[in-house]
């Protein structure tokens, strides 16, 4: 029984071995594809502004491409890229290491992410000290061991570092499962605690009123979410005010006269489905960039929340019936139409919110593209300047799918996230009810 056991721990570890030894010859195949790039013009003409340089033309082919073979994130893509040329250049005994099978991909992205800012001395005495330890150590305990080591050898002090890792503060969203998602934030750490402990406070007063059932940890987050959806923020001191020091630094903590984001409210489209809104079906809505939300949710939005825009979908076809609060028929407004349909930028893989994206020509209009709902979809401005500066391309491939050729030859297509024909004059009626759909429905 014992030997049994031992060959299949032994079957899993030989996996692994050729799972580690297949990111090494993919690290060498995308760095073979980057200076293939670097080495060759891919940018095109184009009426669009100036004509891409061919390093930028050459590096936004190789991320775009990769992103759409592999079916991963461009971010996802350039970093394969970054990482790539790391090993196969910077840390030329890691990748023997991840070749011989002897460490796994994440201990070589701990050296490679240790490694980064390093001047080319310090790289190599890094990967030096470190690479023995990975052999041995899990990730978390190699990362504790090359941090360590990263701060002697930085040659910047952490202050100076700092202020450079400040200007990559952002804030990033990702779907979660039962129509919940994660809003996660990347800011200096004061920041972050002060957050939380006002948070704790607001949460603290509130199970001190009477009747109040929450939990503090569901008080922190209704406080978070209110204060954010019509909360007030605070303005940056005029540089120019000739305010300095203790009298800037004041000035910066007041809020301003009119406090920016009283009031505001985000603009949503939630799709729902017509029987669902009038409580005789349970068939899940759509919310706009997230997916399904339960049916319940999506009546509550449709009929309290004046930040969200309603549309009614029929029950058997999913074709659009209304946009807005009160219209039935599709409006007149083609950039809302589209946006309906599109939901995100129509370029392979790309999940940028249509409501932020450029409307685009399928076929141009010089090459003799109209401008209809057949030849128009959202491209985020990047992708948008990727069709016009690069040989992507793409054609109508009806229904408002959409073909696209890549520098390489090879062929994507992206298709409609929500069923949606061209607008008819005749009304449609939803099945089983017994009087015509009014044209000011009753919702």
């Amino acid at each position: 029984m014992a030997d049994t056991f031992s060959a299949m721990i032994d079957a899993v570890t030989a996996a692994e071995r050729i799972t580690r030894f297949a990111h090494a010859l993919r690290a060498e195949a995308i760095d073979r594809a980057r200076l293939w790039t670097e080495a060759t013009d891919l940018s095109v003409p184009t009426t669009g502004g100036p004509r891409w340089s061919p390093e930028v033309a050459g590096r936004r082919v190789l991320v775009t491409e990769l992103a759409c073979a592999l079916r991963i994130s461009e971010r996802a893509a350039e970093n394969l890229v970054a990482e790539s040329s790391a090993l196969l250049h910077d840390l030329p005994a890691t990748h023997d290491a991840l070749r011989g099978g002897r460490i796994g991909y994440r201990h070589a992205q701990v050296l490679i992410d240790h490694t980064a800012t390093l001047p080319p001395a310090g790289v190599a005495a890094v990967e030096e000290a470190v690479l023995p330890k990975a052999e041995h150590l899990t990730v978390p305990k190699l990362d504790r061991a090359a941090r360590e080591l990263r701060e002697r050898l930085h040659p910047e002090s952490i202050e100076e570092r700092h202020t450079k890792s400040v200007a990559g503060r952002r804030i990033e969203t990702c779907p979660a499962r039962d129509g919940m998602a994660w809003l996660n934030a990347f800011l200096p750490a004061p920041e972050v605690l002060g957050i939380e402990n006002r948070l704790r406070d607001i949460a603290e007063q509130l199970t001190r009123e009477p009747g109040e059932e929450r939990t503090r940890t569901q008080l922190m987050a209704d406080a978070f979410t209110d204060l954010l959806l019509d909360g007030v923020t605070t303005a940056a001191p005029d540089p120019h005010s000739g305010d300095s020091g203790e009298a800037a630094e004041e000035k910066s903590d007041r809020r301003i006269d009119a406090p920016i984001g009283v009031g505001i409210r985000p603009r949503v489209l939630v799709t729902v489905p017509v029987l669902t809104l009038l409580g005789r079906s349970e068939e899940p809505g759509t919310l706009e960039g997230y997916g399904p939300v339960d049916a319940d949710t999506a009546r509550r939005i449709a009929a309290r929340a004046p930040s969200f825009t309603r549309i009614l979908t029929h029950p058997e076809t999913g074709a659009v019936l209304s946009v807005g609060r009160d219209r039935y028929a599709v409006p007149k407004d083609l950039r809302t139409w589209l946006r309906v349909r599109d939901e995100t930028c129509r370029f392979p893989g790309c999940n940028r919110n249509a409501g932020r994206a450029d409307v685009d020509h399928v076929t141009d209009w010089q090459y003799g593209g109209g401008t209809d709902y057949g030849n128009l979809v959202h491209l985020c401005r990047s992708h948008h300047r990727v069709k016009h500066h690069t040989a992507w391309s793409s054609t109508s491939a009806g229904s408002g799918r959409v073909r696209w050729l890549a520098p390489s030859g090879h062929e994507y297509e992206t298709t409609p996230a929500t069923p949606i024909g061209p607008r008819k004059r005749k009304r449609l009626q939803v099945q089983g009810s017994r009087p015509p759909t009014p044209d000011e429905p009753p919702f």
